[in-house]
């Protein structure tokens, strides 16, 4: 596939910019660049969903007719998005067949063959579930198998992945990019779009980056390392674990929030910490290890089968997500789509939501203003540089790390006393992270205490004052200073603990 001189502006701002681009058969080709970049303006010329201002898209020769999804892929070209486009109540085998061509000379579907083709696309690949299974009971790293099998039985040449290993662990991600490497030995040219720099140093036979619209930088594997390609994305280098702000905070006091012996099913299991003002405080350990489940336990979207809080030093038993809210306590939550922004609503209304008290014409009476509202909004869009149109802008419009700034905004302005972040920086780049962190960072300043959950070791080793690793439901072990580093965590993350006890930290 080649791409030539592709330009594309939106309301007068230029999204891409005389891209030249090969994407050749039999090659993982990575495209890497801060959200806003171009990534996504770039692919969706290439889905037909976005028509160019100018340049064209040749496919074997061929020039792609541009607008038309469907022209892309009758030319071969397949797009696995990060939020999956399954149905979630339908079987993996009715999901690979959904939009399925007509073939049939009464212009009919196959099903017959159709289905036939979808099973042999999947033991290529090699699923082993029932095709017959719900994608409701499927893993993630299972539901990314059936979308790429659905593309295999379509016979496409190029399959663009965005953001492929986002929610998977490390065991999941290692079988899909053995998935990825055969198909691209037999032919098949891959797209793959990833904040995850070392698996693109590693996986891509090329890599190419986008920065303001623009390409800087476009290198075979083994050209770039990582410092190269951090600075090619952003334009600077970024901070290490060593450059990490070192906070003294004060714990001889009366912790914001104390938890004893908490746990519910047999995912957290008697967990018990303290956390204080001003501390971030990071819960590490490998994915199914309880850390999710104990920040909605915290956040009043379960309740605990045992075990109390105490926030302030006063009891504190929140019913549900509003009454956690209301006594100072919030969580920025993993699915921020789904759980976290109202995505038909405004980026000014999903930064005000949880701070209309400070928008009301007179204290005590039910009327908002809404000059307030936009100068709060366009205050918050400028403080974290969120990169959008305005303030009235519809926020599912916005990238992924844009979206996570503006829920993060949210909460700068509320008084809230806890902020629970869990994977405050997943799918966003490495730009987008620095910028995240420091209002983190700003907002324990402030006086209010944070609890993040990341299954980015580096992360941890550069924003926490202190680690809990879980592992099981438990806690393994505790960080603080100077022991806070990735084989530590990681080392913690297997560990062992007494099944008949929870650790105190």
């Amino acid at each position: 596939m080649q791409i030539r001189g592709l330009t594309k502006s939106f309301a007068g701002e230029v999204a891409l910019w005389e891209a030249d681009l090969d994407v050749e058969r039999s090659h993982v080709h990575g495209l890497v660049g801060a959200n806003g970049a171009g990534k996504s303006t770039l692919i969706r010329c290439l889905a037909g969903v976005t028509v160019a201002d100018r340049g064209e898209i040749r496919i074997d020769g061929e020039e792609l007719r541009q607008g038309s999804p469907q022209a892309s892929e009758h030319a071969g070209l397949a797009f696995i998005h990060q939020e999956l486009n399954v149905i979630p109540h339908f079987s993996a085998l009715q999901n690979m067949l959904l939009g399925a061509p007509k073939v049939t000379r009464f212009g009919l579907i196959d099903w017959k063959r159709s289905s036939v083709q979808a099973r042999a696309a999947a033991e290529r690949i090699g699923i082993h579930f029932p095709l017959e299974t719900r994608v409701s009971e499927l893993t993630v790293a299972e539901r990314w198998l059936v979308m790429i099998a659905k593309a295999i039985s379509r016979n496409a040449s190029m399959i663009a992945m965005d953001e492929p290993t986002a929610s998977l662990s490390g065991q999941e991600s290692e079988q899909l990019f053995s998935v990825i490497r055969d198909l691209a030995a037999n032919g098949v040219a891959i797209l793959y779009v990833s904040h995850r720099l070392e698996e693109v140093l590693d996986l891509c036979d090329r890599i190419t980056v986008l920065r303001d619209g623009r390409i800087v930088d476009e290198a075979m594997r083994g050209h770039l390392d990582k410092k190269g390609l951090v600075r090619a994305i952003i334009g600077h280098d970024i901070r290490s674990p060593e450059d990490r702000e070192h906070i003294t905070v004060d714990r001889t006091g009366t912790p914001i929030l104390s938890v004893r012996d908490v746990a519910w099913k047999q995912a957290v299991k008697g967990v018990s910490f303290d956390v204080y003002d001003g501390e971030v405080l990071a819960l590490g350990g490998l994915i199914g290890a309880g850390r999710t489940e104990l920040a909605h336990l915290i956040a009043g979207v379960r309740r605990p089968d045992s075990g109390r809080f105490e926030l302030d030093g006063a009891p504190y038993s929140p019913s549900d997500e509003a009454g956690a809210i209301g006594a100072g306590v919030a969580l920025v939550p993993e699915e921020r789509r789904a759980q976290g922004l109202m995505l038909q609503r405004s980026v000014g209304y999903n930064i005000n939501i949880a701070s209309l008290d400070n928008l009301r014409y007179v204290a005590g009476l039910p009327f908002l203003s809404a000059a307030k509202g936009r100068r709060q909004a366009e205050r918050m869009v400028k403080r974290l540089s969120i990169k959008t149109p305005g303030t009235a802008t519809r926020i599912a419009s916005l990238s992924g790390g844009n979206q996570q700034k503006a829920l993060i905004a949210r909460w700068l302005n509320s008084g809230i006393r806890l902020l629970i972040l869990d994977e405050p920086s997943r799918g966003v780049d490495v730009g987008a992270r620095e910028e995240i962190h420091d209002a983190i960072r700003e907002l324990a300043r402030s006086g209010v205490g944070i609890v993040v959950i990341s299954s980015d070791v580096e992360e941890l080793a550069i924003l926490a004052d202190r680690v809990l690793v879980m592992r099981e439901g438990r806690i393994t072990g505790e960080l603080t200073g100077s022991d806070i580093t990735e084989p530590n965590i990681i080392e913690l993350s297997y560990h062992d603990v007494d099944s008949g006890k929870g650790e105190t930290a």
